[in-house]
């Protein structure tokens, strides 16, 4: 709402350079009486996008605490239809170009997103979010095909979820160390690990999984015995393996702009026809 504020400049953010959204952006927040509504990409999937555009307008409305009289909603679709605040929509095409309050409201919600983008670029460092800011550029999709999806990506987003479908549908059987390996993912998932990398490699070495958690990068190598009668797969980590895996994490840590992070190596032990991981260490 703008009520009366005198924000020059207001026009469709697409329009706009970058500075001058992120100027009119904060402007606009500090005078005037606006609302965020965030869904995430894990519900997203969830519940669909036409229901998490609707919640997050409804969450955004709820936000206003002055009075109003009218809600104008760009293109054609009443995201409060189901709502009482349905008598009070006005859907119109291009309103973002035509009406200076949708205007402001689209430049706001764009400079918050790409923000938002800017910080996963920091957690994720390996997709380029903070250039591409989430859109399917060669980069990005390039990105995915080498290090896979991270947590912010929406499985159920048409070319995601191709991919995903071409991985299952895969006439190759999945090696036990494949399956190894997903269990050890599962695992660092589930401690709180964000998956940066499976299978990195290069002509000299080969990191099965690359994690970060609390600034520091994981480099976990995954040995699978489908018996522990004679050794179990820790045995197999030599000083060469050793030194291979310190190549490979610098090498890593180089090529990904990270090389003043802490790096740490580490090793899983998989065992079994169940796949039950018996030890997992950080080495040195």
């Amino acid at each position: 709402m703008l009520d009366g504020a005198g924000i020059e400049g207001l026009t469709d953010s697409k329009k706009l350079s970058a500075a001058k959204r992120e100027a009119l952006a904060q402007q606009i927040c500090e005078q005037c009486e606006y609302g965020l509504g965030w869904v995430q990409a894990e519900e997203l999937d969830e519940i669909g996008l036409a229901a998490a555009l609707r919640k997050a307008c409804q969450m955004a409305v709820k936000q206003i605490k002055v009075s109003f009289h009218e809600i104008v909603i760009d293109g054609t679709v009443n995201f409060l239809r189901e709502t009482p605040l349905a008598p009070y929509v006005q859907t119109m095409k291009k309103a973002d170009l035509l009406v200076p309050e949708v205007s402001a409201a689209a430049i706001v919600a764009k400079v918050a997103r790409d923000n938002y983008m800017k910080k996963l670029a920091e957690k994720y460092p390996y997709y380029g979010f903070e250039k591409h800011v989430g859109y399917g550029t060669a980069t990005h999709r390039a990105a995915i095909e080498k290090y896979g999806l991270c947590p912010e990506h929406r499985r159920s987003f048409r070319p995601m979820a191709e991919m995903l479908a071409r991985q299952n549908t895969s006439s190759a059987p999945l090696r036990s160390g494949d399956v190894a390996e997903e269990k050890v993912a599962e695992f660092l998932r589930a401690q709180g690990h964000a998956i940066v990398a499976r299978n990195w490699r290069t002509k000299f070495c080969e990191i099965d999984i690359v994690s970060q958690n609390a600034g520091v990068f994981y480099f976990t190598e995954v040995k699978y015995r489908r018996n522990t009668r004679q050794n179990d797969g820790l045995d197999a980590i030599t000083q060469r393996k050793l030194d291979k895996m310190r190549l490979g994490a610098k090498s890593f840590a180089q090529e990904n702009g990270i090389a003043e992070a802490k790096l740490q190596l580490a090793v899983a032990a998989v065992s079994g026809d169940n796949y039950q991981i018996t030890e997992l260490l950080c080495l040195e």
